[in-house]
Order: structure tokens, then sequence, then C-alpha cells
């Protein structure tokens, strides 16, 4: 992980280089390589290969509700695992339902409690899967608790080659459209984007996981 880190952060200056961790080491094993204090063992080595090279930092961390091997993620094991990660200088921290287990009082609870564990100049990023199609509840959640960041995939379309039955991320056309009829501004065209996940739809050749983009426009 570091000489590979050192090549990354070379080749990627002035950019931001985004390192998933895990909340279960049931999960770090077999997505990443090793178990979660291994991953933690290399960190600061591959923080200052980014920071030598010119880019920001970013922490993701993966099974922040649940583990497909381990089962339940108590909230003080994934308070744990986002300190770790603001040790090093990050910018960003990002919890990630990976396997869509999460309900919006999941997501109120960790959030607040990551806040209260990380300092505020940290951004806060969350990415949901919409496996038990609590998605778009759990990013509305997400924005309730000031999160302003949100991953998406355009038609829904992914998962998880590590996370059995894992559905995509929520799709971003979805997310696009309920915020903007709540009045958010974006910033991403939502036509734009709707052209895009039909587009993936035809490549695919079957229907894509999102719903907007198989509505009729409105208004």
């Amino acid at each position: 992980m570091p000489a590979r880190s050192n090549r990354m952060a070379a080749e990627c200056r002035k950019t931001c280089i985004v390192t998933v961790f895990c909340a279960s080491d049931g999960f770090s094993v077999r997505n990443n390589g090793a178990t979660v204090a291994e991953t933690f063992a290399v960190w600061p080595e591959a923080a200052a290969a980014a920071k030598a090279g010119g880019a920001r930092l970013s922490a993701t961390v993966s099974t922040a509700f649940g583990c497909p091997f381990d089962g339940e993620v108590p909230v003080a094991r994934l308070v744990e695992v986002v300190e770790r990660c603001a040790e090093q200088d990050i910018f960003e921290l990002a919890i990630a339902d990976t396997i869509g287990v999460g309900a919006p009082s999941d997501v109120h609870e960790r959030l607040r409690a990551v806040r209260a564990a990380i300092p505020r100049r940290i951004q806060l990023r969350a990415h949901f899967h919409n496996t038990r199609n609590t998605a778009l509840a759990n990013a509305l959640a997400a924005v309730e608790e000031g999160v302003r960041v949100l991953d998406g995939s355009l038609a829904g379309i992914g998962g998880c080659p590590f996370a059995p039955g894992a559905a995509g991320n929520v799709a971003s056309e979805d997310l696009l459209y309920m915020f903007a009829r709540m009045g958010f501004d974006t910033g991403v065209d939502l036509d734009a984007a709707i052209a895009a996940a039909k587009f993936i739809g035809g490549v695919l050749g079957r229907a894509t996981p999102g719903m907007v983009s198989r509505a009729p426009k409105w208004p």
C-alpha cells in the first residue's frame, strides 16, 4: 500500500486521493486484503506520500452500518475507526452503508457520533447503497444532519463483489430530483443526468434501478 500510494501521489498532484478503510475486519480482509489494524498501520506513510505529492486526502469508512460477514457494526466501533482516520490531515470523511442495511434513524445516530468525534474542519460525505430501498431516505437524513456531499451512481447501477447481493449506489438522478424539488441548488443538470441514465440502460440492454429516468418528465 505505501509504495502504491507513493506512485498515486506522484501521478495525482493537486488532486484528491480517497483511501477506503472498513469498520469491520471481515470486510476489510476481503476488500482491502488486510485487517482494520493492518490498514491503519500504513496510514501515516500513505498520508505522507499523498501530502508530498500535493494531493488532498479523503477517507471513506465502508461497512459503517453493518458487515455481511461480521454482522451489526456498533456505533462505538465506527467512532473508533473514524478517529483513526482523522489522525491524518484529511479534509473529508465519508461513512458508507456498503450493504444497504441502514435506516434514517441509524444515519442520524451515527453521523452525530461521527461529528462529535472528529474536528469540525473535516467535511462529511455519505455513501448509500439501495439494497433494501432505503438509500433516498438515508440521504435525506444525512442532509438533515448537515451533510452536503453525497455519492450516487447514474441509473443506480453498481454493487460490490465482496458484499453478496448488494445493490448499486442510490441513483444520482433520483437524488437530484428529490433535492431540487426540495429547493436545493445541486449545481447539476437533472435533464442531462436523466439522459445519461437512459444511455446507460441502452448500453446495458436492460432496465436500470433508477426511478426518475423511467418516469414522465415533471413538471
